[in-house]
């Protein structure tokens, strides 16, 4: 019997770029306003989206404050978003 696949989670950093992205948004900051208010270079906020860049516990921790967030909510999948 062929077992079932499980559907492939997205990874931290890919979660992080999706709800960073979303977030930034809905809050109306371009790439340059978030990363102004965050403290971090517009180049940076575009790592970020593009997951490309690796995001430190501080770096998170600015985006979340940014953002008016909690910081779990950059790591929640889509579905928990809403």
């Amino acid at each position: 019997m062929k077992e079932r696949q499980k559907p492939k989670l997205p990874t931290a950093r890919q979660l992080i770029a999706l709800n960073t992205k979303v977030l930034r948004e809905q809050a109306g900051y371009s790439q340059e306003g978030l990363a102004a208010v965050a403290g971090f270079h517009r180049t940076y906020i575009s790592q970020v989206e593009r997951s490309v860049a690796n995001v430190s516990a501080d770096g998170l921790d600015k985006l979340a404050c940014a953002l008016e967030v909690p910081v779990q909510r950059l790591l929640q999948l889509a579905a928990e978003t809403k």
